[in-house]
């Protein structure tokens, strides 16, 4: 493993880079960081080049105070700005939750550069009929993060139905991610619950473009996590080459929930990818 800095339009991204092979990029959620995917990059990392990245706003990443430095367009580009940095052309995307916007919407913008998609507890304020109650509630989760800071705050937010199956499956690895989100930036947390979060569009808004994505997807739910299902069954009718899996038992963060079936799900999916599209 080494440690690293992309250059983000002048913004510096900490990325790590392990293994060797065909490339994967991991995109962490809005209460991760690059350990949220420690269970990945140990299970990849022996046959693939595994690089996870802090986004912006993220320490060690640069944290921009100017709200324009956040945005869904700009989460989906620094995903090329990682690649740029390593000089890969073309990998495997990952992401959870935030990440996996920015990875659809790194699919709709750098088509050619995805040799595949997997998109992971994706769905909070997509459907049309609570965007605009997520958007507000993300902005007034951002004042409460600037208010409380982000060791009040993460508790709080970590309550949530589909955060407790973590916490009921593994209690140590919760407390792990627990005091890692704790340990965030206030400045940060906020901006992205202020100026991503809680100013992305709709996905319905991308019904067509998204019909046209030509690379292959996996999109991953749990049962438990209701607020994804339905845009995680949107992006099955939708997307022309999309599978769909849906994890039971299981809430949020799939990953760190039941890591051994998400390893083997991608792994499967990795593999069928590779089998029928370019390097």
């Amino acid at each position: 493993m080494s440690g690293t800095y992309a250059d983000a339009d002048g913004v510096r991204l900490y990325c790590e880079d392990t293994g060797a092979g065909y490339p994967i990029v991991f995109v962490h959620e809005f209460a991760g960081d690059t350990a949220s995917w420690e269970p990945q990059v140990r299970y990849f990392s022996r046959r693939y080049r595994c690089i996870t990245y802090n986004a912006r706003g993220y320490p060690p990443s640069d944290v921009p105070e100017d709200p324009d430095a956040y945005g869904q367009a700009r989460a989906a580009d620094d995903v090329a700005a990682v690649l740029d940095n390593f000089g890969i052309g073309r990998a495997h995307i990952v992401g959870l939750s935030m990440g996996g916007f920015a990875t659809v919407h790194f699919g709709l913008r750098h088509a050619a550069r995805a040799r595949s998609l997997v998109v992971a507890g994706c769905g909070y304020g997509a459907p049309p009929a609570t965007h605009a109650e997520f958007a507000a509630s993300a902005r007034a989760n951002a004042d409460r993060i600037e208010e409380i800071g982000m060791e009040a705050f993460a508790p709080d937010y970590s309550e949530a139905e589909a955060r407790l199956t973590l916490k009921r499956k593994d209690p140590r690895g919760f407390d792990d991610y627990l005091a890692q989100f704790a340990a965030h930036s206030t400045l940060g947390s906020a901006m992205h619950m202020r100026h991503v979060q809680g100013g992305r569009p709709s996905l319905w808004d991308f019904a067509e473009p998204l019909a046209e994505l030509p690379m292959p997807v996996l999109v991953v739910t749990g049962d438990t996590d209701g607020d994804c299902l339905e845009t995680g069954i949107f992006l099955k009718r939708t997307v022309p080459d999309c599978s769909l899996w849906i994890a039971p038992d299981t809430g949020h963060a799939v990953n760190l929930e039941e890591p051994d079936a998400f390893n083997r799900e991608l792994a499967t999916f990795f593999a069928a990818a590779e089998g029928r599209s370019g390097p």
